[in-house]
């Protein structure tokens, strides 16, 4: 047995891992050995990547490019590629993935899985929409060739793993003109500005994020724009990570640190500036920092992402930032954005039109679970859902409500494949 856990770090469980490295006999090795769950990097924050007691096909030696056209921009791969070696390959052909996450330390098997989204999902959508087909192995020894607009393709896109085992998948790449971008920051005065920009912005921008002060009365913070551009400009030179070399005996992140820093952050972005950043700055400023997770301590940390109808968002927005001020509590890693009008491809993705808002909360038991029923009580009233990604200790009521495709999943499911977060939602 080997003690695993996820990103948040709320603690380490025993499971048997099993390492898969061969693409031709995944299906032989996964048939009768159950319950068990695909396992990549590890990056979810709760646990849905986890399996206590059970089985983890560690598929990270699965990462093997299998073909590419350069015309075409179509990518085949196996499942434990990583996104950043995607990026790298494809930057230097005028090809990069049209969706990305916050971090580029993730498996193609685990974007499908999460149907991650990115700082674009008004113009790009999901990831899942740029999947072309995929190879699905069954724990009772089918493989399944899936396609968009199969029933398998939509239940395994957001299907959190539970169908099978992704062996390999192909993709469809964007063009672009290189790893650069135009870069506007502007800061935001209140929630109203923020929708404001967020709309006049949907046009003309390819990305769009903000990090909010969610300790602020008002809602302010930082509006990000950008687009890919094309510039003589050669990539800058290779720099070492960082670390974060230890864990703490206490969070770093508390009542103590929190206002003062969310207070420097705001007024050194408040004026508003243009830049040129290389697509790693941009998209994924924390993975500079390895390890970054350690700074909430020996108890980890929860994200709480939810994404709430346009209807209701402002409201319930503001209604959680008042909620959360009231606590005490409050994150300095809060990102708010909006989604545009796009249907999800597969039956539990968590993207829809509205507005997403993810915050990170220290682990301090009691207190931080109390809060996240409040919140819970604000999103289910404004007709929302979180992101099953990001959770740990979501209601099974909430996840029954949030995500109405849920009946029609269930009978897709894969029997041997079990989790978690499965069993703490579904019942096994």
């Amino acid at each position: 047995m080997v003690a695993v856990g996820s990103w948040g770090r709320l603690g380490n469980y025993d499971h048997h891992v099993q390492p898969l490295a061969d693409r031709a006999r995944i299906s032989e090795a996964i048939t009768g050995q159950h319950p068990g769950l695909a396992f990549g990097m590890g990056r979810s924050y709760g646990d849905v990547c986890l399996n206590p007691q059970g089985t983890l096909w560690d598929l990270r030696a699965l990462d093997r490019f299998i073909a590419f056209d350069e015309q075409t921009g179509r990518l085949r791969c196996e499942s434990g590629t990583l996104l950043r070696e995607i990026q790298r390959f494809g930057v230097t052909r005028g090809w990069m993935l049209p969706v990305v996450p916050g971090t580029q330390y993730v498996t193609v098997g685990g974007a499908i899985a999460n149907d991650i989204h990115g700082k674009n999902h008004h113009r790009y959508g999901c990831f899942g929409d740029h999947v072309t087909q995929l190879t699905l192995a069954r724990t009772n020894g089918e493989v399944l060739h899936c396609l968009p607009g199969d029933i398998m393709f939509a239940a395994t896109v957001g299907g959190l793993g539970l169908t099978g085992v992704i062996v390999e998948a192909e993709l469809q790449l964007r063009r672009v003109p290189g790893p650069w971008l135009n870069v506007e920051t502007l800061p935001y005065e209140d929630l109203q500005e923020f929708f404001t920009l967020a709309d006049a912005s949907e046009a003309d921008w390819e990305h769009t994020v903000s990090w909010i002060d969610c300790l602020h009365p008002s809602g302010r913070g930082i509006f990000m724009r950008a687009n890919s551009v094309a510039v003589d400009q050669p990539e800058p030179p290779a720099r070492a990570d960082l670390r974060f070399p230890f864990v703490p005996p206490m969070s770093l992140v508390n009542r103590l640190s929190l206002r003062p820093f969310n207070a420097i952050y705001y007024h050194l972005k408040k004026t508003q500036t243009r830049s040129r950043q290389h697509y790693v700055q941009f998209f994924h400023p924390l993975d500079r920092i390895q390890d970054w997770n350690r700074l909430y301590g020996p108890h980890g940390f929860y994200q709480y992402q939810c994404v709430l109808p346009r209807e209701s968002g402002a409201t319930g927005i503001q209604a959680m930032l008042k909620t959360i001020r009231g606590a005490g509590m409050g994150s300095f890693l809060a990102v708010l954005k909006t989604f545009g009008q796009r249907d999800a491809t597969g039956m539990l993705s968590f993207a829809r039109p509205g507005v997403t808002l993810a915050l990170d909360f220290p682990n301090t038991g009691t207190p931080t679970l109390a809060l996240f029923e409040r919140l819970d009580a604000i999103v289910m009233a404004a007709g929302g859902r979180l992101y099953p990604a990001k959770d740990a200790r979501m209601p099974r009521a909430m996840f029954e409500v949030g995500y109405p495709r849920l009946k029609e999943f269930l009978p897709l499911r894969d029997a041997g494949i079990s989790s978690a977060m499965s069993r703490r939602l579904l019942g096994n």
